[in-house]
């Protein structure tokens, strides 16, 4: 079953800027001209209808996009690394893997042409020409570009189907969605025929809607037995079940009871969705003469039960038609409440912000914009470290010092350049 997977996501890194000067023959006082980095590009999960399961994800784990390109002379913009497009299945939840605590959700991705940003790519470095100024005409400074981001992610798929079919293995699951609809499952007469679930398109007159097979259930699937959680899950979308029963049980009812407990075990809601409950396999004699019997036990306990052979076919139109009718009567109210849509909502940290904090007696001053430009920037040349000493000496960084405590003299360290204050 491939309804889901880990993959490791890794955006593009941003260009570095170039530090660089116009050297043309009659341009004496040409200044800065290095030009910025490119943008890396970014890792986007986009929901796709022509793609039906996540299969793909479990042979290819790791993905990364394009880095942007650095700078150069003249103000050449670097470009921008291409963004990565990753296409998954409608219904498909995209979260990100914490080391601690719930994953977060980032998106529900139910509709096609959804996506959402997986990994950020990194920003592309400034060249020097945005650091010329009045007191600074020849900056050597460039800034580094930003590391794109990289995370371990988890896609789950949750199928989208109007109506979905439940019971035990055996039941005759398969064979009524190849009788109902153009589907061909796997059918076999051994237990989990079908490992994932089926999805058939059923056509009454000028409506349509869709069926999906949910694979068996078996005691104690709430726990993880059988195939456990990978298809419990299937049925949260559905808006109504089907509940399949062995007319050749010794006890249907009951087998009614024991699914009915798993699902609202695992989640109360899908106990309280609609059912529809129909009797398979009335083409066998034995099962044909227990139809009173069967029918009595569930009129005792209030409810209608239909009775069908998906093998010859008999009572399955009758029963789509009811499936259909039952779809139409059932108003958003009744239906379990809607998933909450959630998307990514990223919160970069602001950029201008300076933290000062202290290792041992060296104030450590923290600023990711200033960071990144000492990265660019050879510190080991006399006129860069002055440049670099005078940027960061600026009133905003002076006062914040300041406040922590700094001194004349004391040592500062920002990156990877420290100095005395």
């Amino acid at each position: 079953m491939f309804d889901r997977v880990e993959i490791i996501v890794r955006a593009g890194n941003g260009g570095d800027g170039a530090a660089s000067f116009r050297r043309e023959k009659f341009v004496p006082l040409g200044g800065p001209d290095g030009g910025d980095g490119g943008r890396g590009g970014s890792v986007i999960i986009r929901a796709d209808d022509d793609v039906s399961n996540l299969k793909y994800f479990r042979q290819h784990r790791a993905y990364s996009a394009d880095s942007g390109k650095n700078g150069s002379n003249q103000r050449k913009s670097g470009r921008s690394g291409a963004d990565l497009i990753l296409k998954v299945p409608l219904g498909t939840i995209v979260s990100e893997k914490v080391e601690e605590g719930e994953d977060i959700v980032l998106a529900d991705l139910k509709e096609k042409g959804q996506e959402v940003v997986a990994a950020a790519g990194g920003g592309g470095g400034l060249g020097n020409s945005h650091f010329a100024s009045s007191i600074n005409q020849a900056p050597v400074l460039a800034q580094k570009g930003e590391e794109g981001e990289q995370k371990t992610i988890s896609l789950e798929l949750k199928l989208i189907a109007d109506a979905g079919i439940v019971g035990y293995p055996n039941v005759g699951k398969s064979s009524l969605v190849a009788a109902a609809s153009a589907a061909h499952p796997k059918i076999a007469d051994y237990p989990f025929t079908t490992l994932e679930p089926v999805l058939g398109t059923i056509i009454i007159g000028h409506r349509a809607f869709v069926l999906a097979e949910i694979p068996g259930l078996i005691a104690e699937a709430s726990l993880g037995k059988g195939l456990g959680h990978d298809f419990l899950r299937h049925v949260v979308r559905t808006r109504l079940l089907v509940h399949l029963l062995n007319g050749d049980s010794p006890s249907p009812i009951d087998d009614m009871i024991q699914v009915n407990n798993e699902l609202s075990i695992f989640d109360s809601a899908l106990g309280k969705k609609p059912q529809i409950v129909a009797v398979n396999k009335i083409d066998l004699p034995q099962v044909r003469e227990r139809m009173p019997e069967i029918r009595k036990v569930f009129k005792e306990i209030g409810i209608k039960v239909h009775f069908i052979s998906a093998y010859t076919g008999e009572g399955v139109s009758e029963l789509m038609a009811e499936v259909l009718k039952e779809l139409d009567r059932i108003t958003p109210q009744e239906e379990a409440p809607a998933e909450e849509e959630s998307f990514a909502v990223f919160h970069p940290q602001p950029r201008g912000d300076t933290r000062i904090t202290r290792d041992g007696d060296v104030f450590v001053i923290e600023n990711k914009s200033l960071e990144r430009i000492i990265e660019g920037t050879d510190a080991t040349k006399t006129e860069a470290k002055r440049q670099l000493i005078g940027l960061l000496n600026r009133p905003h960084t002076r006062k914040a010092l300041e406040r922590a405590g700094a001194k004349t003299g004391d040592r500062v360290r920002c990156g990877s350049f420290e100095w005395r204050w």
